[in-house]
């Protein structure tokens, strides 16, 4: 076994990846191998290490330094200085937003100090492409547990005991739903794993795939071991193709050393997986869809009863959970429900996991125990609103989610605080906005994603959420009446109560909590015709206040219709007629002399 005195760990997830990680790899394997440290040095690609806004990132340990945004020409320097020299390079290291503090060492910063990593143990951590590593840490210890020393109906109660919810949108109870699975009558069963994650902003699932794969595919195995499946289906989108490539290098190596296939561990248990790319379609994140679409049907929901538990896949006994859920299911198996259920609060058991973005400082994916509160997640780990600007709400739960105001900053982050609340958990996307977002605009946003993703089959959801749409769109447009809010609120109703499928049931949540919280920025653009964050492009204006304008000319340049003019030195003008309110000119003015009306 080789050992090395050091390792250097470059995040390949999705986004560092997009960001350039790929030089920084070779860079570091040409540079060393050039230093001759190469039997002392190991450079090692990891999955996300959650600071995917500050990419590139590198760690190295023993020290645990973490540098941020690093590029291929900073690697020589941290190979001479850090690797052969013992001498941190202060300039790469994190910079938290409060002190300007630079910290030397990941367990210092606040972004991590916060969290309980158990989904996202090993993202970060280790290679994501070779078995061993997955096995060093533990990995296919809670299979092995389960198939020698556990009987089915044990590992459910297990589950059971755990509290542990579905982590992809409800959160049903996840035991209770192995058990109906389990009770099911039928020879043929199936475990489905719906990675089918489609909420804009979101990438937790994503970034389990592609960091620690491996234990999806050992959750599935306990799965079908307790509910007596032989056959398991991960349904996960071709937009993730380095997820898609991670799952095939895994399910492979899991084949060649007997943990996946036939009699694994010689216990004469069979159980395989296949992989089933989806197309894009956000209405194939509902179970059902996501049935008929591994089926090679049309991606379409159909009425429950029966529940996939029951009658599924091909007809057949079908358990689904999510890649976030699945997930947890090793740790509780090795760990035990209680250890499980001793962290979060009484009725969301465990830990969440988050994708983090909007006008936040941090954006990433965070992993906290239930309970956290949402200021802690904004301000301690998100780091707070970028550019000194005020906290408004946060989006939490995707289009099936709702937005939470300031006023509610202190609510524990649970299941039911969060329904209560107006919102959800859902899988786990957290936008932030600021007091430049307005809550019309924002709902707007929402309500023409889920009418653009609806699948068209119920009435309800095709043709409702499309006068929903118009009604709001005639708001930001400035051609609002009396009587557009209660109809909308009527059409809310009627959808929520009459809609095919959940993603249906759910559309109007944008729509319904920035009415309960933020009524009065409805009722300014309606009666007013005013948006009050100046948002709204119909209903603003740009004017140059004349003490303030130096004539400097840096807003005729950025003006890309030629709407503002003047002479060197002298107040400019711009002409409303030709203004197309692109906001070029209020960015770049340095002395604050356009203003928003």
């Amino acid at each position: 076994m080789e050992i090395y005195r050091a390792h250097v760990l470059v995040c390949k997830g999705t986004g560092c990846t997009a960001s350039g990680s790929e030089p920084i790899i070779e860079a570091f394997q040409k540079e060393i191998e050039k230093k001759g440290l190469s039997k002392e040095v190991k450079v090692v690609q990891t999955g996300c290490l959650g600071l995917c806004e500050l990419g590139p990132n590198v760690l190295i340990y023993p020290e645990g330094s973490y540098y941020c945004r690093v590029k291929p020409e900073d690697v020589a320097e941290i190979v001479e200085e850090h690797l052969i020299k013992g001498r941190i390079v202060e300039r790469l290291l994190y910079k938290e937003h409060a002190t300007e503090e630079k910290m030397r060492a990941l367990t210092d910063i606040n972004f991590y100090k916060h969290q309980k990593r158990i989904a996202l143990r090993n993202c970060g951590i280790i290679n994501p492409e070779v078995i061993e590593e997955y096995i060093a840490n533990d990995g296919y210890m809670a299979l092995a547990k389960v198939l020698t020393k556990m009987t089915p109906q044990e590992v459910v109660d297990e589950v059971t005991k755990s509290g542990l919810r579905g982590r992809g949108g409800g959160g049903f109870p996840t035991g209770r739903k192995w058990q109906f699975a389990k009770d099911a009558p039928g020879d043929v069963k199936y475990v489905v794993c719906n990675a089918d994650e489609g909420d804009p902003g979101a990438f937790m699932d994503r970034s389990i795939l592609e960091g620690d794969p491996h234990s999806v595919l050992e959750a599935m195995a306990i799965a079908g071991y307790a509910i007596g499946a032989q056959e398991g289906y991960i349904y996960v989108r071709a937009e993730y193709p380095i997820a898609v490539k991670r799952l095939e290098i895994a399910i492979n190596q899991a084949r060649e050393r007997g943990l996946l296939g036939e009699n694994i561990l010689g216990t004469g248990f069979n159980f395989d997986i296949f992989l089933r790319l989806g197309s894009g379609a956000f209405v194939c994140g509902e179970e059902t869809a996501l049935l008929a679409s591994i089926e090679g049907r049309r991606g379409e929901p159909r009425p429950r009863p029966p529940f996939p538990a029951l009658q599924g896949l091909w007809g057949k006994p079908t358990l689904i959970n999510n890649v976030e859920t699945y997930a947890n299911i090793p740790p509780i198996i090795l760990n035990g429900a209680d250890w499980f259920a001793s962290i979060g609060t009484e009725r969301s058991k465990g830990t969440k996991v988050f994708a983090i973005g909007g006008k936040i400082n941090n954006t990433g994916l965070v992993e906290i125990p239930m309970g956290t509160t949402l200021r802690e997640v904004i301000f301690e780990i998100g780091g707070g609103i970028p550019n000194g600007k005020k906290f408004k709400a946060v989006q939490t739960g995707g289009p099936s989610g709702g937005c939470i105001p300031a006023s509610l900053l202190d609510m524990p982050i649970e299941y039911d605080t969060l329904t209560q609340a107006g919102s959800m958990m859902g899988s786990g996307g957290m936008i932030v906005m600021d007091e430049d977002n307005c809550m019309v605009d924002i709902a707007k946003f929402f309500l023409t994603f889920t009418q653009d993703e609806s699948c068209g089959k119920c009435p309800p959801c095709r043709i409702g959420t499309k006068r929903m749409l118009e009604i709001l769109e005639r708001i930001t447009n400035g051609e609002g009446k009396e009587g557009d809010i209660e109809l909308l609120e009527n059409l809310a109703k009627s959808i929520k109560d009459s809609a095919l499928c959940g993603l249906g049931q759910t559309a109007p949540n944008p729509v319904l909590s920035t009415l309960r919280y933020f009524r009065d920025e409805y009722e300014a653009h309606i009666k007013e015709k005013r948006c009050p964050a100046g948002a709204c492009k119909a209903l603003i204006k740009y004017e140059i206040i004349p003490e303030k304008c130096k004539g400097c000319g840096l807003c005729v340049k950025v003006c890309p219709v030629g709407a503002i003019t003047g002479e060197r030195r002298q107040p400019h003008v711009i002409d409303k007629e030709k203004c197309i309110k692109c906001n070029s000119c209020f960015d770049r003015c340095p002395f604050g002399a356009i203003v928003k009306k």
